[in-house]
Parts: structure tokens; sequence; C-alpha cells
């Protein structure tokens, strides 16, 4: 049986960003929506049971129903029976059991960290990433239609899938050898004490950032490297700067629509592997893809590593080509 998942937070886009920016607000409904024409998309070229995290909204069960009333699905619409803790909990086991029971493809609804949630458990099945968060360098605005095909075409196994998945980097943290968390784009040392809210947004606080990936048409902490550096996903090194360094001034988009001058390092290049140490010299907090959770106190010796440990990752127009090139869509 040909299945995919689907992880739609419906938490993504509701952080602290979206008042002090003026980020693009994705609400539960829309999500439902998107998640629709995951489905529609998907059934029709072969997909015959989708897998979805339950969730506070009961996003799964109202598209069911909506679908079923409308007379269009065709497929099974499986809501996994976990418990919900209505957290990041919930996407870490979602991920795992549909890892568990071998669907083709996940598609995630949510920003970079409900994506960095979903990295941290799954060990090989491919990733579609639609973006629903606040700033995001991972995840991409996308159609579901397509999403949903491009996922149906991943999961019928039949093509070369080197053709149009890759596997993407991460920043590794390690603390007394221990790997402590990841991040998938970056990492951000900050004199906050508390995590507080997660999400970081005041300049003044940072000391350092690495990137696994920088770009200046990205939004967030990766822009500011990326307003210096262009680093692709498939470039196999990353970055890490000092800020408020009197360096350099670079204008970076910071937050949706939060365009500033921001004084930086020249970057420092960091091959895949190799170790960089950061020895603390007083508390604060370790932001990774923008929300703060690591808290640490003076004199702690931190270890970041680019690798290439993250998530295998779908190209959807390259999937979708392929799929084309060899008769997927004929009937």
């Amino acid at each position: 049986m040909i299945s995919i998942g689907i992880i739609a937070n419906p938490a993504s886009g509701k952080d602290i960003r979206r008042l002090v920016s003026h980020a693009t607000v994705i609400d539960n409904n829309e999500k439902i929506n998107i998640v629709e024409r995951i489905v529609l998309g998907s059934q029709a070229l072969g997909v015959e049971r989708v897998y979805m995290m339950p969730d506070s909204y009961n996003m799964g069960y109202r598209v069911e129903d909506k679908l079923n009333t409308c007379d269009e699905l065709k497929c099974e619409i499986n809501v996994i029976n976990i418990q919900r803790f209505d957290g990041i909990e919930d996407t870490l086991k979602a991920a795992e059991y549909m890892e568990s029971v071998n669907v083709g493809c996940i598609v995630t609804l949510g920003g970079d960290g409900t994506n960095r949630a979903v990295a941290k458990v799954l060990k090989n099945t491919p990733v579609i990433t639609i973006s629903t968060g606040t700033n995001n360098a991972y995840p991409v605005m996308m159609e579901g239609t397509v999403a949903g095909m491009a996922a149906a075409a991943v999961a019928s196994g039949r093509f070369n899938k080197s053709l149009f998945i890759h596997r993407d980097k991460r920043i590794e943290i390690y603390k007394d050898n221990e790997l402590k968390d990841i991040a998938l784009i970056d990492a951000v040392i900050s004199r906050d004490i508390f995590v507080g809210s997660k999400a970081i947004w005041d300049m003044d606080s940072i000391e350092k950032i690495f990137v696994s990936r920088s770009h200046p048409a990205s939004i967030g902490f990766s822009a500011i490297i990326g307003s210096r550096k262009i680093i692709s996903p498939w470039d196999d090194f990353g970055a890490c700067v000092s800020i408020n360094s009197q360096e350099c001034n670079n204008i970076a988009a910071v937050a949706a629509g939060v365009v500033i001058p921001v004084s930086v390092s020249e970057p420092i290049i960091l091959s895949l592997n190799e170790e960089s140490e950061y020895i603390t010299h007083y508390k604060g907090t370790i932001a990774l893809d923008g929300e703060r959770e690591i808290q640490f106190a003076e004199n702690q010796r931190y270890i970041f590593k680019i690798t290439r440990n993250g998530p295998y990752h779908v190209d959807v127009k390259k999937a979708l080509e392929t799929a084309q090139l060899n008769g997927f869509f004929r009937i």
C-alpha cells in the first residue's frame, strides 16, 4: 500500500516574531485547506493511505469530514493514535511513527522549528517542507496540490531517488562530548539568560552565529551571513561570524519587513565535520533555528560541527520532472 505522512503544526507562525515584525500569518483553517490539497494531489497519483499527526485543532479529522462530505476522498486518512502533548513531542512522536510504518514520504507544514523537530528523529524517510511559519529558511512556500503530487511520485518507489533527493546539512552542538541538540539552518549564541518565549529577535543580545547555509534572499539570522557569503545546501561547508564586531556593517533581512544594518565579522568557513570550540564567558542561551533551546552558564565548553546528517529532502520540481520523463502522469 502506497502511503505518505502529513505533519501539520497548529502552533507554527504564532511566535513573538509575528508581533515584532510584519510576518504573514497562516491560520489553522488555511492549513486545513493546504492539507486537503495535499491529500487530493497525492491520491490522484496512487497514494492509498495518508497518516496524519493528531493535533488540538483536529485538522486530520476536519479534512476527512470535508472531503467525505464533498465525495472527493478516495484514499484512507489515518490520524495516528498516539498520546497528544500539544507541543513538540507530538511532532517527534508522529515522525517516529510514520517512519516505523514505512511511509514513502512525509510532508510538513510548519516553520524551521517544526522541521528541526522532524529532522531530530527521521533516519531514512524523505521530506517535503511547506512553509507555514514566521521566519523560514528551511521550508518554502508551495502549493499543496503540487506537494501531494510530488509526495506520491516519491512514495511510488518507481524512480531513482538520487535524481531528486539530497541529504541536507545540520549543525550539531556538543557539550562534554555529548550531542545536546541540532539546528538545520542556524545556531545563535545569545546573552539572553532565559528561554522565555523561545523566539529570539533582539540583535543587541547576539554574539555569534553558525550557519549550514546562507543567502541574502533568506529571512532571519542566516541572511546576516548571506549578506557577506552565499552558502548553498549543496556546499560541503558552513560558516560562523561574530556580531557587533565593528568590522563591517551589512544590511540584512533579520525578520519579515525588518531590514537593518548589522555589524558582522568576516565569515569563517567551517568544513564538514570540522569542530569549532566555544567557551562561554557569561550566562546565556543558544537559539536553534530561531528558538532559544539551550541555556548555559559561565566557563562551559561547547563544540559546533556541521555535518551531512540532516534529513533527506525532496526537490519537488525535479521529482515531478523525473516522474514526467518516465510516464508517471499517463493514464
